[in-house]
């Protein structure tokens, strides 16, 4: 067997904790909007905004910020107050600059990964800044030979991606998370994906587990057993 000499990682809630943080400010929204009523009603309208917008905003925290605005703003009559909507966009402001600490094993494997000669590669979707500034402040910059962020992480992402690198089925691997985002497209493209997964995920992320049926992909508990699957 061949030694795959690009190995991509998904960034958020694989490189370091992400989803958390999220959970944590739509519960605050939910006490800000306390008064419209069942909280599963509130996270109801949260969600739809949220898949409308992506279609325009993309993913991430500046997106976020603004579906909670919106599902303000529908949830009130269009009476929600200023002093509220500067309390949701002072919450959006902290997911874009919350301390980013790496995940247990996330620089012992980076380390030995690069001691063994391999490529590494941070593959993210997301907003260019947030996810700029996130890998950043992680400290895990220089264990990366590429950053690709992309808007969107499906088929034709990563046949760019891997056409651009040259890479072959053998000689890649992509690991992460989301089997929504990093393992289903990747699996489809007959590539190897390498799924550790995180103890909350986001509901846009969830996938049909009849779409992974009969694909093939590799599942580890923990980041620290690649280092069996990547010689």
């Amino acid at each position: 067997m061949s030694v795959p000499y690009l190995i991509a990682f998904d960034a958020d809630d694989t490189l370091w904790s992400n989803q958390p943080h999220f959970d944590q400010v739509e519960a605050r929204l939910l006490d800000i909007l306390a008064h419209c009523g069942d909280p599963a009603r509130i996270t109801e309208q949260l969600n739809a905004v949220q898949r409308q917008n992506m279609k325009l905003f993309g993913y991430g925290a500046k997106s976020f910020m603004l579906s909670m605005i919106e599902t303000a703003i529908q949830l009130t009559d269009g009476k929600v107050t200023g002093v509220e909507i500067q309390q949701i966009l002072d919450m959006g402001k902290d997911l874009l600059r919350y301390t980013i600490e790496p995940l247990p094993g996330v620089v012992e494997v980076l380390t030995e990964l690069r001691r063994r000669g391999h490529r590494l590669m941070v593959l993210t979707k997301g907003d260019l800044f947030d996810q700029e500034s996130k890998l950043a402040r992680s400290g895990l910059g220089d264990f990366f030979d590429y950053v690709e962020i992309v808007s969107e992480k499906d088929e034709a992402s990563y046949q760019r991606i891997l056409a651009r690198y040259n890479a072959l089925p053998g000689e890649f691997f992509m690991i992460g998370n989301s089997l929504k985002s990093d393992i289903l497209p990747v699996a489809q493209l007959g590539f190897r994906a390498v799924h550790v997964p995180f103890h909350a995920t986001w509901i846009f992320e969830h996938v049909d587990p009849e779409k992974l049926e009969g694909l093939e992909f590799h599942a580890v508990t923990d980041l620290r057993q690649v280092l069996d699957l990547v010689c």
